[in-house]
């Protein structure tokens, strides 16, 4: 029941953040501190699953590893990472 819990109110969430969500390309980009970023925010999930891991909080880690892999295509797609 935990993980039904869980997902409806990650659902809920999502729900709310893709509504109205538009395309913005910025004119002035610097690629270097978009590739810092996406890379310091995959790492930073990536060690996160394995604290949660570390602590019983299974449902947890996996949410942070999805979401760490989720900012690693990311960068990959835009071509900030390889």
């Amino acid at each position: 029941m935990e993980l039904k819990e869980r997902l409806e109110k990650y659902l809920k969430r999502a729900d709310n953040l893709f509504d109205g969500v538009q395309k913005s390309v910025p004119e002035n980009v610097d690629m270097e501190k978009v590739a810092d970023k996406v890379y310091e925010m995959a790492t930073s999930y990536y060690k996160d699953a394995y604290h949660f891991y570390e602590k019983g909080r299974y449902i947890d880690s996996l949410a942070a590893l999805e979401y760490a892999e989720g900012w690693l295509d990311c960068g990959k797609l835009i071509g900030v990472l390889k």
